[in-house]
């Protein structure tokens, strides 16, 4: 992921549709530079962060950074309407990933390589408080970051209205229902959804969806790694439609 720096470099390259993955911003800026780039992170709701001047003059190498930094996405991200209604139109029983607020850049980047490896069509992520596609993540991901569409949306609830419309159903990965995965019928259109390594899925995420399900788990630790349940969502996907 490159880095760019400076107040009038970077409101620049957001006017000219680069995709900003994050904005690092020293605390207590002002100015006029500094409102209108607060403006624009606004408007394309960029994930930001206040941090002190130091961590800023680590980032761009003690060069002149004007109190921001931002990283540059390696990759274009796909409008979701778009994408969606592109896959539909082509396929009977598409398959989605809804990560919702995946924070680990090595778990997102793991995901995204099963993702690729077991057929998904594309990955839908929220715009503010997930992972960067940072460089652990792609090399992670073993370039299948570079090959399978990733689309950000301003909600997750909005993923999933949008997906209901075309009768694709949502199943939620969560230890909150009694019912096992193995006892949901995946050989249909289908979004699964993971949730965070800390909270799972967002409880009011879990009210809308159409199915919850859970992995047995047999041992004394009561849960795995969301990239290997993830990994077991998937592949029983591709099981029940061999």
């Amino acid at each position: 992921m490159s880095k760019i720096f400076g107040l009038r470099a970077v409101i620049e390259a957001i006017q000219a549709g680069k995709t900003v993955e994050k904005a690092f911003m020293q605390k207590g800026l002002t100015g006029s530079l500094y409102n209108e780039l607060n403006g624009l992170i606004k408007e394309h709701n960029i994930a930001t962060s206040f941090v002190p001047v130091e961590k800023l003059d680590r980032l761009s190498k003690n060069q002149n950074h004007q109190g921001v930094v931002a990283q540059i996405s390696p990759i274009k991200y796909h409008e979701a309407e778009v994408l969606i209604d592109e896959i539909c139109s082509k396929k009977e029983k598409p398959l989605f990933l809804i990560l919702d607020h995946i924070t680990d850049v090595r778990n997102y980047g793991s995901i995204i390589r099963t993702a690729e490896c077991t057929g998904v069509d594309a990955i839908i992520v929220p715009k503010a408080g997930s992972a960067s596609l940072n460089a652990d993540a792609i090399k992670t991901s073993a370039g299948a970051a570079f090959k399978l569409p990733i689309c950000k949306v301003d909600h997750i609830k909005d993923a999933l209205f949008l997906m209901q419309s075309y009768e694709i159903q949502s199943v939620a990965a969560t230890e909150k229902t009694e019912n096992t995965l193995y006892e949901v019928d995946l050989n249909k259109g289908t979004a699964i959804i993971m949730g965070s390594e800390d909270r799972g899925v967002n409880p009011s995420v879990l009210k809308i969806v159409d199915a919850k399900a859970k992995l047995p788990l047999y041992g004394e630790i009561s849960s795995l790694n969301v990239s290997v349940a993830c990994g077991a969502f998937l592949y029983e996907a591709v099981r029940q439609r061999l």
